[in-house]
């Protein structure tokens, strides 16, 4: 079973997280197509898959009231459309870390086709909203999986 979980939750391949997913009919609109919003969707899950495997509880440091992650920024550039029946994986890398916030580059895949690109900024902050340091072990968890952007 545990290991049912860790590809549930994706994998690494060095230092880029891969999570894979399939189009189900939910995920379309009228033109068939997946609808734009669903890949913001397949991104924090991927996110959150990422997160379980660096050993991040957000849902343990929110209700010990020490905060959680909130996007900060996002930016998704559309390059093709997603179908009914696809299978899609998104990779993950980490390409800046700061105290209170981890810029992270995400692109989403049909085989080797790149159908969307996402570069999103998520930042730690209070129970009162103001932004706090990350806890150090998760930005020790992050640091192992840091990336530059070239």
């Amino acid at each position: 079973m545990a290991e049912a979980q860790a590809i549930g939750d994706g994998w690494f391949v060095g230092q880029v997280h891969h999570f894979g997913l399939r189009i189900y009919y939910e995920d379309t609109d009228l033109s068939g197509l997946v609808y734009h919003a669903n890949y913001l969707k397949y991104c924090e899950r991927a996110r959150s898959s990422l997160l379980r495997l660096l050993g991040i509880d957000q849902r343990a440091a929110s209700e010990a009231g020490e905060g959680h992650y909130a996007v900060a920024e996002a930016n998704l550039r559309y390059l093709r459309p997603a179908f009914l029946d696809d299978s899609l994986h998104v990779q993950t890398h980490c390409v800046e870390l700061r105290a209170a916030s981890v810029r992270l580059a995400q692109q989403v895949f049909r085989g080797d086709d790149l159908l969307v690109e996402l570069a999103i900024r998520v930042g730690f902050i209070a129970p009162d909203g103001r932004p706090r340091r990350q806890p150090e072990a998760w930005r020790d968890a992050f640091a192992r999986f840091y990336q530059p952007a070239s």
